[in-house]
């Protein structure tokens, strides 16, 4: 039996990820419907992520606990960037708008993770990328004011939008600390870290979101949902990822990211019927111009 070549091999991984990835809005739209609550949902997706991890992570952790307590600020950050504020603002957002806002505006996050990079002087920043971000950026504007000046004037916006906002700014932050220091640590340990740390500023929310009324209906669309969010765009696609970039590269990987947006939407259209509407097609060809003038390089670069 022929083998896949690694190209193929890996192209097969970083789909799958990307598809699970954007299968995560989907279903985040569904548990919106069903009136699943998004913290509460948050909550019980990273503990169960956790416990899965544990097994396979405690004995580096505990090797290499010195390193955790080091870094405690960096990784707590870390944890509510990514685990605490970015799903469950994700979650939160499609109760109030369409899936494919929420995947356009998420398909900004490797421009914005240049913005907080040269924020934070963790790399350099040349003019293709600042150009990048501000169409990414007027892309975004197009998208949460609906292409109506008016909604801008009088700051009225879909709180939906709001949150999917707060979401991106939340992982592309995440994504841009994570460069900050190298850890001696695996990256399925490094994860479990993370979501240690997200899962335990979770608990007050939690309890919090409970005590106003936000309860679980324990019946099986939960089940299903919960299972999807754990295991597939939670853990799968992040397995997937590093496959698929330790068989070809970080940066040819990337590109793949794009699929994510794309894939998000024809599901969303298929599955809930909803339609790409004139702002929607006018952010995204400001932020597709913001994504490929930010690939470009040039000899100049600004610290």
């Amino acid at each position: 039996m022929k083998t896949l070549s690694p190209l193929y091999l890996a192209s097969l991984y970083l789909i799958l990820a990307c598809l699970f990835w954007a299968g995560n809005f989907i279903v985040g739209k569904a548990a919106s419907i069903i009136d699943i609550p998004p913290i509460s949902l948050n909550f019980y997706r990273w503990f169960l992520a956790w416990l899965v991890l544990l097994p396979f992570t405690y004995k580096e952790l505990l090797n290499n606990k010195k390193i955790i307590i080091d870094n405690i600020f960096l990784f707590s950050l870390l944890g509510i960037l990514a685990v605490t504020v970015f799903n469950s603002a994700l979650f939160y957002s499609l109760r109030h708008t369409q899936v494919i806002t929420g995947v356009l505006m998420i398909s900004t996050v490797p421009v914005m993770i240049i913005l907080f990079s040269s924020l934070l002087r963790i790399e350099k920043t040349n003019s293709f990328q600042i150009i990048g971000v501000f169409l990414s950026l007027t892309g975004v504007l197009f998208i949460i004011t609906k292409a109506n000046l008016n909604n801008l004037l009088n700051l009225s916006f879909n709180k939906g939008d709001i949150f999917a906002l707060i979401a991106m700014f939340a992982w592309s932050l995440y994504s841009a600390l994570l460069k900050k220091k190298e850890f001696n640590l695996s990256p399925i340990s490094l994860l479990q870290v993370v979501i240690t740390f997200g899962v335990i500023f979770l608990i007050p929310m939690y309890f919090i979101d409970y005590s106003l009324g936000s309860v679980i209906k324990l019946q099986s669309s939960f089940y299903l949902v919960l299972f999807y969010v754990v295991f597939f765009p939670g853990l799968i696609s992040f397995l997937f990822w590093i496959k698929g970039v330790k068989l070809i590269g970080a940066n040819r990987s990337g590109v793949f990211l794009h699929l994510m947006p794309i894939l998000g939407a024809i599901m969303a259209m298929i599955i809930f019927n909803e339609k790409i509407l004139f702002y929607h097609f006018l952010g995204a060809i400001f932020i597709i111009a913001g994504i490929t003038i930010s690939n470009k390089k040039n000899s100049k670069c600004l610290k």
